[in-house]
């Protein structure tokens, strides 16, 4: 189980870098977000977020290409030019780097709790309350530090906690 993730993790990582260096440049050099561009980052990251949520069990439908469904991410249309630092941008992945020490510590306990969580379903019939707020909250500061290091819609430091 652990390769396809390793495999998925590589492949990620290098489309990342294919979809946030040509933005890079274009607020650095024309200080532009693309509308296009920010509804294509918008989409990709809902439809990660569905399949997160499918894959840790805390949905049975299976996520849709196209639809919302029960998963709601929204996110503002920044202001490159008021809202965006020019400079700022080359520096926010370095500026992130704690973020992503304590995210793989909490990947790791996600893992454990959605195991966790698999056998008490099957138990119960029930995902427990508390491992399911632990996932979203974990989902929820993901999402955080994507938007901040990768799509670049804000240059607020994401806060580290789990709770909006």
């Amino acid at each position: 189980m652990a390769i396809p993730i390793i495999v998925l993790e590589a492949a990620s990582s290098a489309s990342a870098g294919l979809l946030t260096t040509p933005l890079l440049l274009m607020i650095l050099f024309r200080q532009k977000y693309p509308r296009w561009w920010f509804d294509w980052n918008l989409a990709l990251l809902q439809f990660w977020s569905r399949v997160s949520v499918y894959v840790l069990l805390m949905r049975d439908e299976y996520p849709s290409t196209e639809n919302e469904q029960a998963v709601h991410l929204e996110m503002a249309y920044p202001d490159a030019r008021e809202e965006l630092g020019r400079f700022m941008q080359l520096f926010k992945w370095l500026l992130a780097i704690p973020h992503y020490i304590a995210l793989a510590f909490l990947a790791v306990a996600v893992l454990a709790v959605s195991i966790y969580a698999w056998f008490a379903i099957l138990v119960t019939g029930k995902h427990p309350k508390g491992a399911f707020e632990f996932v979203e909250g974990s989902m929820r500061w993901v999402n955080r530090v994507i938007s901040y290091a990768f799509i670049m819609t804000t240059d607020q430091y994401p806060p580290f906690r789990l709770k909006e």
